[in-house]
């Protein structure tokens, strides 16, 4: 089931929510009419049942139901409603619990609540009820909710958090939290596997305050997550943690994760570590990362062990080719005065890794000078030509207009074209599609 506009953000106008709910007055379950594991279905069933009222169309005589002349069958939305049809009407049975409990009468969802004692399967509705309008119906809900074992919270983890954004939503919130803080170690690391966000970010949350993950655990996750924030948490968390025998440095082999890792966030957790770890010479590789955050670290590494990070650099940039990201680096620490110099020799380099991190260098030593970077926009690597555009951006508006238009013709590669437009509204002079004229 989809869900977009409509009450509490579900659509009324779903047809799959619609078709659910039509199956259980029919008579299934809730597990044949959709998918029970997802709380964004159980969430549009909750609103289909609550907007029939705006469906009169929708009527349906139970199954077996005969139609006896002169008497009108109840139709779907009377048994929602709890009514009888017409005076001449069989007696109508009740709306199954499943209904009952999405009632648009506050009465009639307060009383189905205690169905959900003999039926589990119905949880999740009592869930939902926790974050009900109504107060009576919200308050039995909660009275009820908290007499479950807290290990029953665990399956009903995505549907708690995704109501947690309601106005009334955070006290299912806040039993799943003392659940997870108290309960099994394994039902909280089965969930750290869970495919929703909020889920697994919150388990991984809870695992490493209880200490149910190892240090290498933690290195793993942070390396292999493409999740920042659980990168940042992992990695964090792994390098506090002490190496064996009580030392005060994290373990070698942690360090050595972290260290390859492909997110700059989790590299640059690693490099910082190593200060600790008292293995500050091991930085000096990081220098040259493709990562300014992490060649930072790197600096601020060497930096407290006592070296000097700008000989380096220098030596490094005399043979660029084996260490591109060094003219970045240099750029971040050197001297104008000096240093400038030797960036502006690197942009004739035939490597274009080099040419790019030797603009990426005079930006950051604030040594641009616009008619030497012009040239770059025809440059055939297209980071180079977006490093040059960026460079130029605050000096837009001195490049001659008719060399940019000239660059917006069909003919030239795309990122020389992207680059020109990017230049001529930054200078004010982009001109933008009008009508025909005939």
């Amino acid at each position: 089931m989809r869900g977009v506009a409509g009450v509490d953000g579900w659509d009324c106008w779903d047809g799959e929510a619609v078709r659910a709910v039509v199956r259980v007055c029919e008579g299934a379950t809730p597990a044949e009419a959709f998918d029970t594991a997802s709380a964004d279905a159980w969430l549009a069933f909750d609103a289909g049942v609550r907007c029939m009222d705006d469906r009169p169309w929708l009527s349906h005589a139970p199954a077996g139901a005969p139609r006896r002349p002169g008497r009108s069958a109840p139709t779907l939305l009377d048994r929602l409603r709890g009514r009888r049809g017409s005076p001449l009407a069989s007696p109508v049975p009740p709306p199954p619990p499943a209904v009952a409990l999405c009632h648009p009468d506050g009465r009639v969802r307060e009383a189905a609540l205690e169905a959900v004692r003999s039926a589990p399967e119905l949880r999740p509705l009592l869930v939902v009820r926790c974050a009900d309008w109504a107060t009576p119906v919200r308050e039995r809900a909660r009275t009820l909710l908290a007499e479950l074992p807290g290990d029953a919270l665990f399956p009903l983890a995505e549907l708690v958090l995704r109501l947690a954004r309601r106005e009334r939503g955070g006290f299912a919130r806040a039993l799943l939290e003392a659940a997870l803080r108290e309960g099994p170690a394994a039902g909280v690391l089965a969930l750290t596997a869970r495919q929703d966000r909020a889920t697994y970010r919150l388990a991984y949350r809870i695992a490493v305050e209880r200490g149910l993950l190892t240090p290498m655990e933690l290195a793993a996750t942070a390396a292999t997550s493409g999740d920042v924030t659980l990168q940042d948490l992992c990695a964090d968390a792994a390098v506090a943690v002490r190496a064996e025998g009580g030392g005060p440095a994290p373990d070698p082999a942690v360090l050595d994760r972290l260290l390859t890792a492909r997110s700059p966030r989790v590299r640059s957790a690693g490099v910082t570590a190593l200060r600790r770890a008292g293995r500050c010479r091991d930085a000096e590789p990081y220098l040259a990362d493709r990562s300014a955050l992490v060649r930072a670290c790197a600096r601020y590494v060497l930096r407290q062990g006592g070296d000097d990070p700008l000989p380096r650099y220098r030596a490094w940039c005399a043979e660029a080719a084996g260490r591109p990201a060094a003219a970045a680096g240099l750029g971040e620490c050197g001297d104008r005065a000096v240093d400038a110099a030797r960036l502006w020799d690197l942009l004739e380099h035939p490597s274009p890794a080099v040419r790019l991190h030797a603009v990426t260098g005079l930006r950051a030593l604030d040594a641009v000078v616009r008619e030497r970077l012009t040239p770059l926009l025809d440059d055939p690597s297209p980071a180079v030509v977006r490093a040059a555009t960026r460079a130029l951006l605050p000096d837009a508006a001195g490049i001659p207009e008719p060399l940019l238009r000239e660059r917006t013709a069909p003919d030239r590669p795309r990122a020389v074209r992207v680059a020109a437009e990017r230049l001529l509204r930054a200078a004010g002079r982009h001109r933008w599609p009008g009508p025909e004229r005939p």
